[in-house]
Formats: C-alpha cells, structure tokens, sequence
C-alpha cells in the first residue's frame, strides 16, 4: 500500500511535470533565421536608411570653408550657397579659424539647433563624434572633416532626387558568396592610406586581413576599423565593377572574427557607396590590395540612380 504522503508526493510532482511540458509546448523558441531571411531583412533597412530624411538622397550640397568668413544663404553669389527659396539670402556667417568653426546667424534666419532658435554657437564636426546638426526649414546642415579640410553638407528632405528614387537591384541570394574567413590580424595594426573620390587621402586603421577560398583559389581584403564600431569595414573592387556594379567599388560590414580568427563575410550584403547616389558625398575608394580580379556577383547592383 503507498502511504497518504507518498501518494501526495507523487501527485505533486506529476503536476510539476505537467506544468514543465506545458511550459515547453507554450514557451517561445530562440528566433532561428534563414539566410535569405537575414539579408532580406538587410536589404530592407539599406532601403529605408537610404530613403530616410537624413539619408544620402537628401544630399543637396557640400561646401569647403575658408579661413575667416563664409557667408550662408540663397544668394548664389554667397560661400554657403543653399538652395534657391530655401533660406534667406543672406541667413549669416561659418566663421573658420584654426580648425575652429564657429555661426553667427541673422537674429530673423530661423535656423534652429535641437529645436531652438540660434543666433551664435560652436560647431563640432563629425570627427568629433556627433557633430553639430542646424535646421533651416526643410534643410538640415553640418561641418565634416575629411583630412585637413572642414567642409558644410546640407541635406534637404524635400530633394527630387528623394521622392523620385525607383529603389535598388541586387544579384540573385548565393550561399556561395557568404564565405567562412581566415581573419589575419596585423601585429602592430597598420595605418592604411585610404584616397576618397575628391584625391583626398587619409591614414585609416586596419587591423588585420580577411582570407578566404572561392572556387578552390584563395584571396585576401585588409579590412579597416571605424571609430566607435564593433564590425570591420571592407572596401572592394572586383571585376563587375563599372559594369555591374559601381565603377568606384563596394562596401561591407563584417561581424568581428570569433575566438579562433574565424570571420563571416557575406558579400551579398556588399553595398553601393553613397556617391553613387549623389555628387556630394566623399567616399573613400578601395585600396589597390583590395580590387579583386574576380567577378563578387553578389550584392547591390548600379542601375545608374
């Protein structure tokens, strides 16, 4: 005979079991996605990255400073000039000196800083981290360095180029181009001279090299790091470049290598640069160790937005 307390016991722990494999059958499982399902959702944020107000088609200018004053407003004839009935003539002055920039804006200019009207304020470039964003109406302006230079980019939302973008073309999903690397790590890391499309050039850290095999032959990219990001930055060329795809090259990002140098690269994320969608972008352009003599047909294709 089973005992009052054992038979309790047991009932108990049957209810235990049951309430476990309820949990089992009800409980979420870890989210596993396929391949295609992860660049499709790639492709979807490059979109609307892309198309967003503050993405590369809002592009409408991009200005060199001066030492001393550059004058801002519709005047064509001004240093700073924005697009015609979009600001006053005359909305004020950049004042540059020694790498300092610093507005003077008319009291009645309306631009605006994090939503409040500005009259005279410091400015910080991107190479400073966040840079200093002004709006004016429909535009959006900041300073940007590249080298030794400060320059003003002004973005507008309302930009033709914007509203009548017909999207992006891609090569057909290939597993084959999602390639298991060998991530050889530069030791002291290098300073790569990177030229960008203007002729500038500028000495960009790389830590090291991704190699891999396509097609039982093995080739090499020096990948480059970027302040303040985790993943490695790739910049290539291979031989559908200006045929394919855009003549200055692609670009990719790549997770860091895993605890054995293993790192995953997946071309079929590679990515036109912004100058294909605008003049006034100053995209740097691959290295010549990193123009591939291979056909990468994988990723974004150019159809000449």
């Amino acid at each position: 005979m089973i005992s009052k307390r054992v038979a309790l016991q047991y009932v108990a722990l049957c209810a235990v079991l049951l309430l476990l494999a309820s949990c089992a059958r009800t409980s979420p499982k870890a989210a596993v996605i396929s391949h295609a399902e992860e660049v499709g959702r790639w492709k979807a944020e490059r979109l609307a990255s892309l198309k967003s107000e503050e993405g590369w088609l809002s592009l409408v200018g991009l200005y060199w400073l001066k030492e001393g004053e550059n004058k801002l407003g519709s005047d064509p004839a001004s240093d700073l000039a924005l697009p015609a009935g979009k600001s006053p003539s005359y909305a004020g002055s950049l004042w540059l000196s020694d790498g300092a920039v610093r507005l003077e804006a008319r009291p009645d200019a309306g631009i605006t800083h994090e939503g409040k009207a500005v009259s005279t304020l410091d400015l910080q470039s991107d190479a400073d981290g966040k840079p200093t964003v002004l709006a004016l109406g429909t535009l959006r302006f900041n300073v940007v360095k590249r080298g030794e230079r400060l320059g003003l980019r002004v973005k507008d939302r309302e930009n033709p180029a914007r509203a009548g973008f017909k999207g992006l073309e891609y090569f057909p999903l290939s597993d084959k181009w999602r390639v298991v690397a060998r991530f050889e790590r530069f030791d002291p890391p290098k300073s790569l001279p990177i030229t960008n499309v203007l002729g500038m050039e500028e000495g960009t850290p790389s830590p090291g090299a991704v190699v891999f095999d396509v097609d039982g032959k093995s080739y090499r990219l020096d990948a480059l790091s970027e302040k303040g990001v985790e993943q490695l930055f790739i910049i290539f060329a291979d031989a559908t470049s200006g045929r394919e795809t855009y003549g200055a090259g692609r670009y990719l990002y790549a997770d860091p290598p895993d605890a054995a140098g293993r790192i995953v690269v997946d071309f079929n994320k590679a990515y036109s640069p912004p100058c294909a969608f605008t003049n006034y972008a100053t995209c740097p352009l691959p290295p010549f160790q990193n123009r591939l003599p291979i056909a990468v047909e994988a990723g974004e294709k150019f159809a000449g937005h």
